[in-house]
């Protein structure tokens, strides 16, 4: 988890916040969901939202970071649950988010510096979505990815419990072991696990979640106790809240019914993920075992472009050849980080290192960003 993604629930009815500079601007006027991209103009202190009202079905929405922070943007039904979002909007540059949204009442977000709970307006959305031939091939598409996450999240219980048993026991060097690879399952799906309120920062926040009135819980929490003082003796709750919270997340994530669009963009959010915090560092601060989960995030923005690739296939063939050609440069650029059956640690390898990896991660960013646009034609 790069940032504090979710704090408070939305109150009932989805208000807007008020108090806040910029919050739904705009005028009133109803966008055609067919129509244009709705406009979005997101500064340090606030965050015009072209129209608080669409019509349901494919909405696009082109977000221009106008301030000095870097920002991001959010779409959220009620209990702040995720319909979209597209990070890591530099000072200056503009991004699209493409997004499902049936009738209902949400709100945006625009999350200047990337943390809190943002900025936010409201949103109506009403109609019924032009009902359209079923696409067999994305269709598929979804059903593939389903046994993708179900086989992730097995995975993930079975390693959490393996985890969380070292925990309690007072093995730190089995728990050293085993925190990494039970992070892997997280990581590899951590799209899905971010849409259901503030589980992702319960399990995977890091130290910065106090600063939201948050408790620091989760791996970051067991993490550091293992790497700065290897003292775990009182991090039995922690660890027994670590795996109810993740039991959790299970059983959601796999009664869970992406669509396209969403599997698209989660495959774009897992390759921000590697930007905003892998590369740094930020993420395993402790342990230092941010290639692990920079692999994992690969390989899960990797499997849902295999779920997709039947109708990529169809609708634009020169992307999927694109797509397969900076797939393999990251890999093999990665690659040369290989430890055994892991991976080195992030402080051994140097900024010239790290700028390769960078820029492998920038040239694949690239065509994933246009695999939405493909997928709502």
């Amino acid at each position: 988890m790069r940032t504090i993604r979710f704090l408070v629930p939305a109150a009932a009815g989805l208000l807007a916040v008020s108090g806040l500079a910029g919050c739904g601007g705009g005028d009133d006027k109803k966008a055609d969901a067919a129509g244009g991209p709705i406009a979005v103009k997101a500064t340090d202190s606030a965050c015009e939202v072209g129209t608080t009202e669409v019509d349901a079905g494919h909405v696009t929405f082109k977000v221009t970071n106008a301030g000095t922070k870097v920002n991001e943007f959010y779409v959220y039904a009620a209990g702040d649950r995720v319909m979209g979002e597209v990070e890591n909007i530099a000072p200056g540059l503009s991004r699209e988010l493409r997004v499902e949204l049936p009738a209902g009442t949400y709100e945006t977000a625009c999350k200047p510096g990337m943390s809190g709970r943002g900025i936010r307006g409201a949103l109506k959305v009403s109609g019924t979505a032009a009902s359209a031939a079923p696409d067999a091939a994305l269709s598929q598409a979804t059903a593939s990815y389903q046994r993708y996450v179900t086989s992730q999240t097995g995975a993930l219980l079975t390693k959490t419990e393996e985890f969380v048993a070292a925990v309690k026991a007072g093995d730190a060097a089995k728990a050293k072991a085993l925190y990494p690879v039970a992070r892997t399952y997280w990581e590899r799906i951590e799209p899905v696990a971010e849409i259901f309120g503030d589980l992702d920062p319960k399990i995977d926040g890091r130290e910065e979640v106090v600063e939201e009135g948050m408790q620091f819980t989760g791996f970051h929490r067991i993490e550091k106790d293992l790497w700065t003082t290897g003292d775990i003796s009182k991090d039995g709750p922690i660890a027994d809240q670590l795996l109810t919270d993740v039991k959790e997340i299970v059983a959601k994530a796999n009664a869970e019914k992406l669509s396209p669009l969403q599997l698209a963009n989660g495959a774009k959010e897992l390759l921000d993920e590697v930007a905003s915090g892998k590369i740094t560092g930020e993420e395993d601060r402790y342990s230092h075992t941010d290639l692990w989960d920079f692999s994992a995030n690969l390989e899960g923005s990797k499997a849902a472009m295999a779920a997709l690739r039947p109708a990529l296939e169809q609708r634009s063939p020169e992307l999927v050849t694109q797509l397969d050609t900076e797939f393999a440069n990251v890999e093999k650029t990665l690659g040369k980080h290989r430890d055994g059956d892991g991976w080195k640690l992030h402080t051994a390898l140097s900024k010239t290192e790290l700028k390769e990896l960078s820029d492998s991660i920038n040239a694949l960013a690239e065509p994933i960003s246009k695999v939405a646009a493909v997928v709502a034609r």
